[in-house]
């Protein structure tokens, strides 16, 4: 999916969150990366491979 260069890192890398933004939506809370991931602004996010990782703030920072 990445055409930058040097590319993205992968979906799968452990560093996937630091792919280039391809479409955000802040009034709507969410995020493209070229990688497709997809993040949202409660830290959230939804891998390609339909995976769904919990958002990671630690809980002080929700109230």
């Amino acid at each position: 999916m990445c055409s930058h260069t040097p590319p993205c890192p992968a979906w799968d890398a452990p560093d996937h969150d630091a792919a280039r933004l391809v479409a955000f939506h802040p009034d709507q809370g969410w995020f493209l990366l070229c990688n497709g991931v997809l993040l949202f602004d409660d830290t959230g996010e939804i891998l390609p491979n339909r995976a769904g990782i919990p958002p990671q703030r630690a809980p002080r920072d929700l109230l």
